[in-house]
């Protein structure tokens, strides 16, 4: 009896030791990070995939400079463990830094080359990881039309990119080559090289009507300040105004372009995202938009599936360490 006591009282100690050490032994935490040429989206994630906490910072293109770029990432961190509440923990992170110019070698580089706080960190395109989440990691492709545009596809363990070398040598259809033709048109008007309309009229007066005002503007401006002039032309799009009409008949013929050019690489399902992918929507023919599949995910949803993978692969997630909270 006195043996048996002993060794149920050893059995406890042992089970109240490895509920103390489940206790004490910090969780893992995965983090997606989307950064994009307008804003900077994360969430945060324990492995199981329950989401502790969003953030949201301002744009995080490498393109943009690595310092700003990662400025922000760590902001959005920062506001992601906040609203989990459990701030100064980026070192339980395994996170997923999708960002905007990572398809450029030099960029790329540059940024694997920091120190992060994390505990591991990988890198990947936002449109990589917004078609990993969009097809949820499976074959498919992606256009995304936002601040900047792209096709991507993911082929039997290959990618494939078209498009979306930067502006202003690229990124045709998106938001900033929107505002940037915009913009050129109103100087045409200006001069008298094109005839006036609604939309014309009305982004010169936002501008003084005074076409030194735009050239000293341009001088500074970035791809998201283009960008905000989008809006503006589809709203006038939508009323029938013959200018804001015939760029964006071009914005969306430069989108489809994207998608046959995927479409020819063997891409058979095929969507449509990014901010501007709604406003598209009634401007494209009918026989692409039938074509187009619904995400199943977005580029944060991505991000979490990639940092989750790179987890695995190290071997650092356990699943009695798969917590919610």
């Amino acid at each position: 009896m006195i043996k048996r006591a002993g060794a149920d009282l050893g059995s406890r100690a042992l089970q109240w030791e490895m509920a103390n050490e489940a206790r004490m032994t910090p969780r893992l935490l995965l983090l997606g990070i989307d950064g994009g040429g307008t804003r900077c989206r994360g969430r945060l994630a324990d492995p199981s995939g329950l989401v502790l906490g969003e953030g949201y910072a301002g744009p995080a293109n490498l393109r943009l400079g690595l310092e700003e770029c990662l400025r922000q990432v760590q902001h959005c961190t920062a506001l992601c463990l906040d609203h989990a509440g459990i701030p100064g923990q980026e070192g339980r992170i395994v996170a997923c830094l999708a960002l905007a110019g990572a398809s450029e070698p030099t960029h790329l580089e540059m940024v694997k080359s920091r120190p992060l706080r994390f505990r591991r960190a990988v890198f990947a395109t936002d449109a990589h990881a917004a078609c990993v989440g969009a097809h949820k990691g499976g074959d498919g492709g992606i256009v995304i039309a936002g601040t900047g545009s792209i096709g991507w596809a993911l082929l039997g363990g290959r990618t494939h990119r078209v498009g979306g070398w930067g502006f202003p040598l690229s990124d045709e259809g998106s938001g900033a080559w929107i505002g940037r033709e915009t913009l050129r048109r109103v100087l045409w008007a200006q001069d008298g090289l094109t005839g006036w309309s609604g939309l014309l009229k009305s982004v010169f007066q936002s501008f003084d009507s005074d076409a030194h005002k735009i050239t000293d503007w341009a001088e500074t401006a970035r791809p998201r300040d283009y960008a905000a002039l989008a809006p503006t032309v589809f709203e006038h799009a939508g009323q029938g105004d013959v200018e804001a009409c015939r760029l964006i008949d071009r914005a969306a013929k430069h989108i489809e372009a994207l998608v046959s050019r995927l479409k020819a690489l063997g891409t058979s399902r095929i969507s449509l995202m990014g901010g501007l992918a709604g406003k598209f929507d009634p401007f494209l023919s009918d026989r692409l938009r039938s074509s187009l599949v619904a995400p199943s995910g977005d580029a944060l949803s991505g991000a979490l599936r990639l940092a989750r993978a790179e987890a695995d692969r190290l071997g650092i997630v356990r699943p009695e360490k798969a917590l919610h909270g």
